[in-house]
């Protein structure tokens, strides 16, 4: 029998500050925020896995595909794709796959994978051991079972989670019968879908027609310039508002939003139609359909989430074979200050208006984004996202956007992950950091307990919902 691994255990005080004193205040704050629900805003679990509701196939299904942050640390160490995904000729070997995840386990020392990890095997599955060789296949076999349990299906899990509400992010040419198909289920708008157009936005990409195809499908109607594309745009947008839609999302490498005018978007979009766009002219289309986007976000009253900064898919190679979200993104640096100002411009003071801006540039944080979100009553800070969504990255942000942005400018903690089972855990620690970040304030006597309290559970709860409220013209 293989002997038993290092003891798996979460201590309470995880992620809270060292000193002792203001460790007592942020247990007191915490005590107030960990029993309060997820609201879910940003992420990617597709609505399948819900409208299925089917037990979860096995440890490295669940833990290690969906999981990026995973991937790209054990590719890092030179283990290949075809072991950590499989490919096309040769399935995924699962229990392969866990033992060289079990086995690396050291990799992962400080990281939020570990951390995150050690909460959902812990606290959610019950593993009483550390990941390791030793324990690999007792890990698989223990996790395995639990999986199998009608409790550990995705819509329990919703429950178990405390998971108020979870948002989706689909296609623009999505029927999403799943999520009407959830609402009668479940009842309500509990996972509404999202409103992501980036993939007609890629005008020089060689499949463009194809996805402009897959629109005029979903939208009924023929796309044959600039025009009518527009309108279809905004029909899909009236039909993810009639299933319960809250926001759009919009990613782009660059912060441009300088609009063009009528007729340079309708030559363009013509050569696009001729597939003659070349990139430059999809980055100037790009940038002029997000100022669009704001512009019908004004009108239908859809939140609008703006992420730029990453340069997707740095490997070709890699996304040929395994397709996106594999680890080979990569941030960029960013301009928001100019990027940002058409934009701005011409909706920051729009009543009803709901701007909120993501970065994974960090030094953009208290030189741009916290005094931009300072001023514009549209512009709200989204979360530390991607790279950032760290125990020391969320109270980095805190530090940074705080003194020109204060804690109202901003919308509370993303989740922006394919890795459903984390999801309690990644929130837990943004309340673990918010909650030390206010401790703080206290013990400087910056800041009385009880407001210290109530921010924590505006944070916490109160901001992402007043941030992506239900719409209340329906169908």
């Amino acid at each position: 029998m293989n002997p038993a691994a290092a003891p798996l255990e979460l201590h309470p005080d995880r992620a809270l500050p060292a000193e002792p004193g203001v460790r007592a205040i942020a247990r007191e704050i915490l005590t107030e925020t960990e029993p309060l629900p997820i609201v879910s805003m940003h992420g990617h679990v597709e609505v399948s896995v819900f409208v299925a509701d089917a037990p979860f196939p096995d440890p490295a299904t669940l833990f290690i595909r969906p999981d990026h942050y995973l991937t790209r640390m054990l590719g890092s160490q030179g283990i290949g794709r075809r072991e950590l995904l499989g490919d096309p000729e040769r399935p995924l070997d699962a229990r392969a796959t866990w033992r060289l995840f079990c086995e690396n386990w050291r990799l992962f020392r400080g990281t939020p994978t570990r951390y995150w990890l050690e909460d959902v095997l812990a606290g959610v599955l019950g593993v009483t051991e550390q990941p390791a060789a030793t324990s690999a296949d007792r890990l698989f076999d223990q996790v395995s079972a639990r999986l199998a349990e009608p409790g550990f299906r995705p819509v329990a899990l919703l429950d178990r989670f405390g998971i108020e509400i979870i948002s989706t992010t689909d296609a623009a040419w999505d029927d999403l019968a799943g999520h009407q198909e959830l609402a009668r289920r479940l009842g309500g708008s509990r996972v509404p879908p999202t409103f992501r157009p980036d993939a007609l936005l890629a005008v020089a990409a060689p499949d463009w027609r194809q996805r402009l195809a897959r629109l005029e499908a979903a939208a009924e109607r023929e796309v044959g310039d600039y025009d009518s594309f527009l309108s279809a745009l905004e029909d899909r947008r009236e039909h993810f508002i009639a299933a319960g839609a809250r926001a759009t999302d919009h990613a782009a490498v660059s912060a441009d939003t300088t609009p063009l005018g009528r007729a340079d978007a309708s030559r363009l979009f013509a050569r696009a139609l001729a597939g003659e766009a070349t990139a430059a002219e999809q980055q100037a289309f790009w940038a002029h359909m997000i100022f669009e986007f704001a512009r019908m976000s004004c009108r239908d009253g859809l939140t609008m989430q703006f992420h730029p900064g990453s340069l997707r898919d740095y490997l070709p190679s890699v996304h040929d074979t395994w397709g996106p979200d594999v680890g080979y993104d990569l941030p960029v640096a960013m301009d928001y200050t100019r990027g940002l100002r058409p934009l701005l411009e011409a909706f920051g003071h729009q009543p009803g208006f709901r701007f909120i801006v993501f970065t994974l540039d960090e030094d953009t944080f208290s030189r741009e984004l916290a005094p931009l979100a300072g001023v514009f009553p549209a512009m709200r800070l989204g979360a530390p996202w991607w790279f950032l969504d760290t125990r020391d990255g969320m109270r980095r942000y805190r530090e940074a956007v705080t003194d020109a942005a204060g804690f109202y400018n901003t919308t509370g903690f993303v989740d922006d992950t394919r890795a459903f089972c984390s999801i309690p855990a990644r929130h837990n620690l943004a309340r673990r950091v918010d909650a030390g970040f206010l401790a703080g304030l206290v013990a400087e006597h910056r800041l009385p307990l009880d407001e210290a309290v109530e921010t924590a559970v505006d944070l916490a709860y109160h901001l992402p919902k007043a941030a992506y409220p239900p719409i209340a013209r329906q169908g």
